[in-house]
């Protein structure tokens, strides 16, 4: 049951990340999600957009964090962790990712307004003109978000599992 807590902590961390940075992406281009993405609502809703995407495009990387996470915490002889061990570590790669998508959206915002990347067929016709930097501004925070979410994590099942930075471990390990 322990694994699973930390199994089903993982997928609400990431959905709720999901959510906060799709909120906030839909607004700044509501394109990124009805012309970059398939059509699975019919909305043009930043709100409605950002929670429904949120949630699908977020769950399954919960899935696999929280996977990676529950066999590194509770596999082996070692003390076991329990999902209160792993949470701040949790927000701390959320905090993490955040950065990330916020520098690379800026980067991708100084780069598309300098011509320096664009927008290529078929988008460029689709996504309306004056909408291009927004749209590359906004895939290049999606894209920071998953890259830096994924090393992140990796990084976070190798701690985990060396018990490195987790309170609780460095407490069990100090009773034994």
């Amino acid at each position: 049951m322990r694994s699973l807590a930390i199994i089903a902590t993982s997928i609400a961390s990431a959905i709720f990340y999901g959510i906060i940075h799709d909120q906030i992406t839909a607004r700044v281009c509501v394109e990124y999600f009805t012309i970059g993405h398939p059509q699975l609502i019919d909305s043009e809703s930043p709100t409605l957009l950002g929670l429904f995407w949120g949630i699908v495009a977020t769950w399954w990387v919960g899935l696999a964090l929280g996977v990676g996470l529950a066999i590194a915490a509770r596999l082996g002889n070692r003390p076991k962790l329990s999902c209160p061990d792993i949470i701040r570590p949790i927000k701390t790669l959320m905090a993490w990712m955040f950065a990330s998508a916020l520098v690379a959206g800026l980067i991708g915002y100084t780069t598309a307004a300098k011509n320096f990347v664009y927008l290529l067929e078929p988008l460029a016709s689709r996504v309306p003109q004056e909408r291009h930097i927004a749209f590359i501004s906004v895939g290049w925070a999606h894209s920071a978000s998953y890259l830096s979410g994924f090393i992140g994590g990796i990084i976070l099942w190798i701690k985990t599992w060396k018990r490195i930075g987790v309170p609780a471990a460095q407490k069990n390990q100090t009773a034994n």
